[in-house]
């Protein structure tokens, strides 16, 4: 592991202020001392993702993660800590030698691990496909295609778009020709670049792809994780080629549900222009980017997920949908507006094209310029768009379809909250049926009755189901606000201990005994007192999350750090030392006796009885007198 000069590491965290750096990933929003926003770590309906701008730490009351810029920049980015603190560097323009930032970001593709192994074929493989399609004879009817079809060289050499040549065995031959690399066979078959046979006669592996234009796929940080081949004209009837794309299949880095095409060059993008236009396939991303529309983003020809959402949520919370014009393009948007406002709090806006075309055919048809004014002022709403949707295939003057009609609309007005939207939609039904506003309204709430009646009757279904079920206990801030009076007392003393000397000088002189009854804060204070010993003269309290080694010590920590109790009063240490040396256990035992005679009460032991309660009045006494 490449180790970063500890100076180094030092400078950089005290350079970066981590609501400037989380802010490239989250949107945060202040109230009182701190900034909050939904947690990325997991699935978080309300804000409980805090980060303090004086103390440098962030902290989620629901998960429990928490720690300084380098902690949070490892856990979003999935990175190594060596990673981390580089990609911190680089939000922050921090100056780093070159020799060991490169040693720093190859130590893992470089490696030994499968992981590292795995990322470095499917480079390879992406520098193989796009040189056969540019610069071969091979390539060239593909490479023909994609520029009749408007792509320039400079989009198709910034997407590193490539092609998969007819000889099935090429990019096994080209691979095993790299003499820096050489892989192992389960590398091969763990990478999803080769069919499941093999060549019987060479025991060669073959391409998957073979015959296909080639579109890398790549994760957020941008590396190649996979690939999707697509047909083309020249070989759509050949009997060798079937579905029209063909993707990498399952791998330990490669899956749909978590991947977005494109995010990692429209992140910035999307941050800037405050939305994401969604595009169902790669090239009307690709099409939409050369034509300016920097913000796009596809997912991997599925629905929406949880992950993709939540990816996209880190940098707005506005989407805007561009679908195809077609019946299936229109089903599309329904599942992803269904999807959207149902479970999370995003603005929806839809792009409406015109039947038969996608974006792609759009540009091709009416230029550039005239997409880019259709993203801009050609927008729906997403319950315009499902008023459209719902008029489909219905006969409006044919009253029980009228009815049918309205009732639809009514249901999806459920999921809207602005009470000015719903007023403007109920006066365009008024309108347009010669329906009164109290009558429409008076339907609305008997249709919210029912919707709510039915989502009550879901949840008791859940909660029976689950009910006796064994389940780990879910940390929340209301159970983690639960704290006895030792645990209190051992948190806060730990704080006053993490700020002020005024404590290690009373410990030192009057408690020199002392230690902690949790395992987990007496080695943190053994750790702490090692960590100002090495260097006595550090004010960065917060860089002894650095110096720990375990996650979980780290999440204990910085949740301590963040615990506010104002001026260090007089005899507060003094207080807290009592309380967990005295009080505490004197409270336990008491506890202890109290739950023993319970059980002497219950077995008719009289002379048990006497012998604890005589117990239990001496523990009271002792309690009274501290």
């Amino acid at each position: 592991m490449v180790r970063i000069p500890e100076a180094t590491v030092d400078d950089i965290r005290q350079n970066a202020d981590i609501v400037e750096v989380i802010s490239q990933y989250l949107q945060l929003r202040k109230s009182g001392q701190n900034h909050f926003a939904h947690c990325p770590f997991h699935e978080d309906k309300t804000p409980s993702f805090s980060v303090n701008e004086r103390k440098q730490l962030f902290h989620c009351f629901s998960c429990g993660r928490g720690g300084n810029v380098f902690n949070f920049i490892r856990e979003i980015d999935g990175l190594t800590y060596p990673e981390a603190i580089v990609k911190t560097a680089e939000l922050v323009h921090y100056p780093l030698d070159q020799a060991m930032v490169s040693q720093v970001l190859n130590q893992q593709t470089t490696g030994d691990s499968t992981t590292g192994k795995l990322y470095s074929i499917n480079k390879l493989a992406k520098e193989f496909y796009h040189h056969v399609l540019m610069y071969t004879e091979i390539g060239k009817p593909a490479l023909d295609y994609l520029l009749a079809r408007g792509l320039t060289e400079e989009t198709l050499i910034e997407f590193e778009i490539g092609f998969s040549p007819a000889q099935r065995n090429a990019l096994y031959l080209y691979l095993k020709s790299q003499d820096e690399h050489e892989f192992e066979t389960d590398i091969y078959q763990k990478s999803g670049l080769f069919s499941e046979n093999k060549n019987p006669e060479e025991n060669e592996f073959l391409d998957r792809f073979t015959k296909r234009i080639i579109f890398p796929i790549h994760n957020e940080r941008g590396h190649a994780i996979g690939f999707s081949g697509r047909v083309f004209e020249e070989n759509q009837n050949d009997s060798f080629v079937q579905a029209k794309y063909l993707n990498t299949p399952e791998t330990s880095l490669f899956n749909k549900s978590k991947i977005l095409y494109n995010f990692d060059q429209a992140k910035a993008s999307i941050r800037r222009e405050k939305e994401a236009v969604f595009f169902e396939g790669y090239m009307d991303v690709i099409a939409a980017w050369q034509a300016g529309i920097k913000n796009g983003i596809a997912s991997m020809g599925t629905s929406l997920t949880e992950n993709q959402v939540q990816m996209v949520d880190r940098f707005s919370d506005h989407i805007v949908l561009a679908f195809d014009g077609d019946d299936a393009g229109k089903e599309a948007i329904k599942r992803s507006v269904d999807y959207l406002s149902q479970n999370t709090h995003f603005t929806i806006e839809i792009i409406s094209f015109p039947a038969g075309l996608d974006p792609d055919d759009y540009i091709q048809k009416h230029g550039p310029e005239e997409f880019r004014n259709l993203l801009e002022h050609g927008r729906d709403t997403h319950m315009s768009f499902l008023m459209d949707y719902h008029r489909r295939n219905v006969n409006i003057s044919n009253e029980s379809e009228q009815i049918q009609y309205i009732e639809a609309i009514l249901k999806e007005l459920t999921q809207v909250d602005s009470l000015v939207e719903r007023e403007i939609y109920f006066k365009q039904l008024a309108d347009e049926f010669s329906l009164s506003m109290d009558t429409l309204e008076s339907q609305f709430e008997t249709v919210m009755q029912e919707v709510q009646n039915r989502q009550l009757a879901e949840y008791k279904e859940e909660r029976r189901r689950t009910k006796y079920q064994e389940r780990l206990p879910e940390v929340s801030y209301q159970n983690k606000a639960n704290y006895s009076l030792l645990e209190r007392a051992e948190r806060m003393l730990l704080n006053r201990l993490f700020y002020h000397e005024e404590a290690w000088i009373y410990l030192a002189r009057q408690a020199a005994d002392f230690h902690f009854r949790s395992e987990d804060f007496q080695l943190i204070y053994i750790l702490f007192e090692a960590y100002r010993e090495k260097d006595f003269d550090r004010t960065d309290t917060e860089g002894f999350l650095d110096y720990l080694q375990e996650d979980d010590l780290k999440q204990i920590v910085a949740e301590v750090f963040l615990i506010e109790l104002g001026e260090l009063t007089e005899n507060e240490i003094e207080d807290y030392v009592e309380v967990i040396r005295n009080v505490s256990p004197v409270q336990e035992n008491l506890a202890d006796k109290l739950d023993e005679l319970k059980e002497a009460q219950r077995s008719g032991n009289k002379g048990q009885q006497t012998k604890l309660a005589i117990e239990i009045i001496n523990l009271n006494k002792k309690l009274k007198n501290k």
